[in-house]
């Protein structure tokens, strides 16, 4: 079975104060743009949208169905918030983009990219899987509840881990419900 290596480098912006980690990007057949969370059909840029402009279409491109990416990576560099995923090379065990059927081959080296981001206060997880690898490679022992936090310290730096609700559409919850849960995090760290 083939592997996949990541399309794309991390996303740091100078000053970058939270990290936002999902899992991998889905096949490429299932992009709207060539940036992070592309798939149409992924709310993530819908609860930014909510979250920051209480418009879940302020980051979309409803006529072409794609996404408005320049506001994307203003929104991204104003507040400092940094993306990337928590695997570099995966398996894909069945044809789709679910977690569940994504075998991490090669888990990301978070501890670099917070080495590359000093000023970075906390990480947040876009998924179980997410949080799951980087628990594992942090040696984070307790799991916050969905849309909640826990402390961890990296390298002597105190830090909160955040685990949000998965933006992905197969995630059992309405897109503004999605965004309470964020809203509380981006405002206590991207403000």
């Amino acid at each position: 079975m083939d592997t996949e290596r990541h399309p794309w480098q991390p996303f740091l912006p100078e000053g970058c104060r939270l990290l936002v980690l999902g899992s991998f990007p889905p096949a490429r057949k299932r992009w709207a743009m060539d940036f992070f969370y592309p798939n149409y059909t992924n709310d993530f840029w819908r609860i930014c949208g909510i979250c920051f402009h209480d418009d879940k279409l302020y980051y979309v491109d409803e006529a072409r169905r794609t996404y408005r990416r320049n506001l994307i990576e203003q929104m991204l560099t104003e507040r400092r918030i940094g993306l990337y995923d928590t695997a570099t090379v995966v398996r894909r065990l069945k044809n789709t983009a679910s977690d569940k059927d994504l075998e991490v081959v090669t888990p990301t080296d978070v501890a670099a990219l917070l080495r590359q981001a000093p000023q970075c206060q906390a990480v947040c997880t876009t998924g179980q899987k997410a949080t799951d690898v980087l628990c594992q490679q942090l040696a984070i022992d307790q799991q916050p509840r969905v849309g909640d936090s826990v402390p961890f310290s990296f390298e002597g730096r105190p830090m909160r881990l955040w685990r949000m609700p998965s933006s992905s559409r197969a995630y059992p919850m309405a897109v503004e419900r999605k965004a309470d849960f964020y809203r509380p995090m981006f405002d206590a760290i991207t403000l």
